[in-house]
């Protein structure tokens, strides 16, 4: 559904987006990765028809976005960085003039607005003026007026900013709700939100690609070494001592009332260990799997420097 190669945007001499390349898969939702400055507003205003590329090519749909750039904007929706609101409309004034800009029927307008309004959560709101609701329903009008003509492929920066924790939850809801139906990228600050939100992830930082793929191709991408979490009820500090002295593990690191195991992957001592706090009696509580976060595994590549 997206394609994007060899994608390049320079300003003079500085080159924000170097040699890009990734795909989205239809119906799926794909969290846009990186440092600030690292080149992912401008990946955005290229695909949206915004900014014109240097180099490279991109495609949404079965459309490319530089020569068939209205054709792209018919199936595509776009909440931009900066929110593009009229303060002195009333929301739903705002979305009917947006809905009319889009070229919808005016036999479907009242209904294609009216749905946007009650997806985002603006019924209690419609009739107030743009200027006087609060921060997170104005970031819900820029929601609202980017899926307002039900399109295929939904770009979104930073959808959640400005938001209360019970409205970043909502939002989340209704962006996971659109999965299958849309294509969607998001960028986003919030790491966490790519866990509970995002199939897939594009990490790029100064303009490169610095990984592209699944949670768990990430995770095997960058994982050497496998782990787990002891939990112990006495006896911690002997109890690392000894289960570091066991064959395959590598290292033992005390946190707090825990210990941290690592050895390589492939090898797997946890049985070993077991055995051992039961024969010693240090009173094994806790035996779980050590994960890789997605902050782990996105301070891991962006720091790495290598391209995965």
């Amino acid at each position: 559904m997206i394609a994007v190669e060899h994608l390049t945007k320079k300003y003079g001499d500085l080159t924000a987006v170097r040699d890009l390349s990734f795909t989205v898969d239809e119906g799926k939702i794909w969290g846009l990765l990186g440092p600030n400055a690292a080149g992912k507003t401008t990946t955005m205003r290229i695909l949206t028809g915004f900014l014109p590329a240097t180099d490279g090519t991109a495609k949404v749909g079965h459309f490319d976005v530089f020569a068939q750039a209205n054709e792209v904007k018919k199936i595509l929706g776009y909440l931009p960085e900066v929110l593009p609101l009229y303060p002195d409309m009333t929301v739903t004034e705002y979305l009917n003039f947006v809905a009319s800009l889009k070229h919808i029927p005016a036999a479907r307008m009242k209904e294609s607005v009216a749905k946007a309004i009650k997806v985002t959560g603006l019924d209690s709101v419609k009739g107030r003026l743009i200027k006087n609701i609060s921060r997170g329903y104005k970031q819900r009008v820029g929601i609202a007026q980017a899926l307002v003509h039900d399109p295929k492929v939904i770009i979104l920066d930073e959808p959640t900013i400005g938001l209360d924790p019970a409205q970043i939850i909502e939002i989340r809801s209704l962006i996971k709700s659109l999965r299958g139906g849309h294509t969607i990228i998001l960028s986003t600050h919030i790491l966490a939100e790519v866990t509970q939100t995002c199939d897939g992830v594009v990490i790029i930082n100064e303009g490169r690609l610095m990984a592209s793929g699944s949670l768990e191709e990430l995770t095997a991408s960058v994982r050497h070494q496998d782990g787990a979490i002891v939990k112990v009820r006495r006896g911690t500090a002997d109890a690392a001592a000894e289960i570091e002295k066991l064959p395959g593990v590598e290292n033992v690191q005390r946190q707090d009332a825990e210990l941290k195991i690592e050895w390589k992957v492939g090898q797997d001592p946890r049985d070993a260990i077991a055995r051992l706090c039961l024969d010693r009696q240090f009173g094994l509580l806790e035996l779980r799997p050590m994960s890789m976060s997605i902050e782990d595994i996105y301070l891991k590549i962006v720091s790495g420097g290598d391209d995965q």
